[in-house]
């Protein structure tokens, strides 16, 4: 594979696997990938997601964008039977992911849910400081960012749909066809679909450099980055999940993720995958570069635009904070990278981390503590996810 984008080893992420979270990952692992593992897996830089593809064509560029988005959310509102007029293509994309795959264990993506719940407000600081500030290390996953306008915007445009599709997937029975969270992948699916398109008509993008905007192997790192990821930064935040709830936490967004149109024999079913599957991705990404700077600081000063909270001494704080949790979970190298400033509050993380651990122990004791727990987290989530909503203009979130 001969994409520009392939930086084998990685100048930036491949010191990821020297910095303690990466150590301890690379521990749970008996062996690590072969470069020839790591070339197949390149490969994906040039598949993409061809059934949504079908749907934006037919749908929008065939009956135009404000017919097209009026048929879709019907469609996701009242189900097929109250949009006659649906292109075949999306009616075929929608009666196949109503169908509820043999592989998928309800009971076990339900333990997955709950561990996200009642990880609470934690589970929104890791995707935000972890997960996403995280990635925005590499030049190449955050390239169709640039070229669909995403720095112009402003941060909170991708955090409000970040933040309210996760909030959206991971409620109880969220992925039941028809559901809030079933209907919101069904509706992330077509809107890659349409970045795809539209970054690949209207600009200067170029496969040979970046391979297939949204293409599938990114597509997988995303979803490494709700899962593993997610997972590592609570584990280091001192929450001590137990094997059925980490394995509920793959199997959930297994799920999400074939909803989202991606091959499902890719998403990994347990850490030990997870972890060798991460490494294929990061030992070839590039590094930081200047666009992706910009939407790491614009993310570093997002609560400076909110109205959320209300006073200037609290935004201020609260970007110090989140810098603190910036430089705990991602590591003062890749912090410097992306050009973070440092603060005084890095200490903050290592003062949460030893409450949750102690809270942790409380979980297991008895069943209606960690139900308690759920519910808390739960409520904790929805609560701050609307305000922080409210505050960005861009309304309520739908469960």
């Amino acid at each position: 594979m001969s994409l520009t984008r392939i930086q084998y080893p990685s100048p930036g992420f491949s010191q990821h696997w020297k910095e303690p979270a990466g150590k301890n990952m690379l521990k749970r692992i008996a062996s690590l990938p072969s470069e020839q593992d790591i070339e197949t897996f390149n490969q994906l830089y040039v598949r993409c997601d061809t059934q949504a593809d079908q749907v934006v064509l037919d749908l929008f560029e065939g009956m135009g964008h404000k017919q097209g988005h009026a048929l879709l959310n019907t469609l996701l509102e009242f189900g097929p039977d109250a949009a006659p007029d649906l292109p075949q293509s999306l009616r075929m994309l929608y009666s196949e992911s109503l169908i509820v795959p043999l592989w998928l264990d309800e009971e076990l993506m339900k333990m997955g849910a709950e561990f996200c719940q009642r990880a609470g407000l934690f589970s929104l600081v890791t995707l935000r400081n972890y997960s996403l500030m995280g990635g925005y290390e590499s030049a190449a996953i955050n390239k169709p960012l640039i070229y669909t306008g995403a720095l112009k915007a402003g941060p909170a445009k991708r955090l409000s749909d970040t933040l309210a599709f996760w909030v959206d997937v991971t409620g109880a029975d969220a992925l039941k066809p028809g559901a809030v969270g079933f209907n919101a992948a069904i509706k992330v699916r077509i809107i890659h679909a349409m970045a795809r398109h539209y970054t690949r008509k209207a600009t200067d993008w170029s496969d040979k450099q970046w391979g297939i905007p949204v293409n599938e192997g990114d597509m997988v790192a995303t979803y490494l980055g709700f899962s593993l990821v997610f997972l590592e930064g609570l584990y280091m935040q001192g929450f001590r999940p137990s094997a059925h709830e980490v394995n509920g936490v793959f199997h959930l967004w297994k799920y999400i993720g074939h909803l989202l149109g991606i091959d499902h024999h890719l998403l990994p079913d347990n850490e030990q995958e997870a972890i060798q599957t991460l490494y294929k991705w990061t030992m070839t990404q590039p590094p930081a570069d200047a666009d992706t700077i910009a939407l790491a600081h614009a993310l570093m000063n997002a609560p400076l635009t909110a109205t959320f909270p209300v006073k200037i001494w609290q935004k201020k704080l609260l970007v110090k904070i989140y810098l603190g949790f910036n430089y705990y979970y991602l590591g003062r190298h890749a912090c410097k990278r992306m050009q973070l400033p440092r603060t005084i509050f890095r200490f903050i993380p290592y003062i949460s981390a030893l409450i949750n651990r102690f809270n942790e122990y409380r979980i297991w004791s008895s069943s209606s503590i960690r139900q308690r727990a759920i519910s808390k987290g739960r409520k904790a989530q929805i609560e701050v996810t609307d305000a922080f909503l409210k505050s960005t203009g861009f309304g309520k979130h739908n469960t």
